[in-house]
């Protein structure tokens, strides 16, 4: 009997979703709280998201070899495994190579997994029903990342409160994630639809692929506008790339420091949940304006959206606030504003992509979309280090002329 997409569409992109996050948010969370400096932190958690950047170059790999199912499991399971390892090998003497070794490899599974999920959606479902369940897989990938970066670091907080030991509280957190992981892995083993076979494996099939991979290279950066379009992609979002990485540490930091004082349970329920329905929302919203206005008209205002709202942090720097309701409500302002301006980018991308070879070149612009992330984040930490916290916070501040520059720079009459 056939099997609902209902009843593995909804799985699958929670789990394309939840690793991606471990790798992102915790692997942040976790490296601050066991006495990384931020200059490092956000270097070498930066530099996690590699695999993100490569993806296309290892993507004919997962078309031609077995099938995307099997994929889909082997990289599952390899993601519950590698999770359990950095649990088992955390303490807080560790030199963190071995921990750094081991979320390289859960960012590689799970950039690989992104491949194949996304592929197998596409063989597996008519078109009729890729459209009826779009919705469906964007919901559960949004819930993925409240669980992420919300709830799990959030019971990290709640379980240190009691062990009184940081290594420990992150055991169990991890151990606990790679139990959900490996019980997503055998539950798709069973509910997976068998809708191909390791057919695509063939010989013939192989060079084909490699030629019009190659030729999808060499007509993106060919394209009218290509070097305009990589200069948005690359600076659109700087200013809120640069915050990304000392946003937990500025939650953490006592305040002798700059600092707000607060732990990880005030940061999972303010950054995780508030600060992710904020936007959710703030994105459902720009998806709404920019389909009404289109993107020329729409470009100005929300690249404001997404620069302007930045003037939080160096309000909260200099204030340090008690409340949590005002903290919440700035962290909500500036992700609502994110959310709803970050929707051009996505809408750019697409209008950049279309042509013959769209699917490949949005595929090429996503790898431009994580380098745009990787770069500022690398430097983030050094300069919060150099500038303190206010210093820091102003310097993003005035980066926002580089997102309001591009933004005049890219819009061109597609429409």
């Amino acid at each position: 009997m056939p099997k609902s997409p209902f009843s593995w569409v909804p799985t699958l992109y929670f789990t394309e979703g939840l690793p991606y996050f471990i790798v992102n948010t915790i692997s942040v969370v976790m490296l601050k709280d066991l006495g990384i400096s931020n200059g490092r932190l956000a270097m070498m958690t930066s530099l996690l998201a590699l695999p993100w950047l490569f993806k296309p170059l290892w993507s004919p790999i997962v078309d031609t070899i077995k099938s995307k199912r099997w994929w889909i499991i082997a990289t599952q399971m390899t993601i519950a495994l590698t999770v359990a390892a950095i649990a088992l090998t955390l303490s807080e003497h560790s030199t963190f190579t071995i921990t750094l070794v081991l979320f390289s490899l859960t960012a590689f599974a799970s950039a690989t997994h992104d491949i194949s999920a996304d592929g197998y959606y596409m063989i597996a479902l008519n078109e009729r029903d890729q459209s009826a369940y779009i919705g469906i897989r964007s919901t559960f990938y949004r819930i993925a990342m409240v669980f992420g970066q919300g709830v799990l670091i959030f019971i990290a907080g709640f379980i240190e409160k009691y062990a009184k030991n940081t290594a420990v509280s992150w055991k169990i957190t991890l151990v606990l994630t790679a139990a959900i992981m490996a019980s997503l892995a055998f539950y798709h083993s069973n509910f997976l639809p068998k809708a191909e076979g390791a057919a695509n494996a063939n010989a013939e099939s192989r060079p084909k692929l490699l030629s019009n991979f190659i030729k999808a290279f060499i007509s993106f950066f060919t394209k009218p506008g290509c070097l305009t379009a990589i200069t948005f992609m690359l600076l659109y979002r700087f200013p809120e790339a640069l915050l990304m990485k000392m946003l937990y540490p500025f939650f953490s930091d006592p305040k002798s420091s700059g600092g707000l004082g607060l732990g990880k349970e005030a940061y999972g329920l303010i950054c995780g949940s508030a600060g992710v329905a904020a936007l959710l929302f703030g994105g459902i919203l720009g998806g709404f304006y920019i389909s009404r206005h289109g993107l020329r008209k729409s470009m100005p205002l929300m690249a404001l959206s997404l620069t302007l709202p930045c003037i939080v942090y160096p309000f909260l720097a200099l204030v340090q606030p008690e409340s949590l309701w005002l903290i919440g409500f700035c962290i909500a302002f500036d992700q609502f504003g994110y959310g709803f301006g970050f929707t051009a980018y996505t809408v750019y991308m697409m209008k950049f992509s279309d042509g013959p070879l769209k699917t490949s070149h949005y595929a090429i612009c996503t790898g431009f979309m994580a380098l745009s992330a990787i770069i500022p984040g690398a430097i983030a930490g050094y300069l919060q280090e150099i500038c303190g916290y206010t210093g820091f916070f102003l310097l993003a501040a005035l980066s926002c002329a580089a997102t309001l520059a591009v933004s005049r720079l890219a819009v061109k009459p597609w429409e």
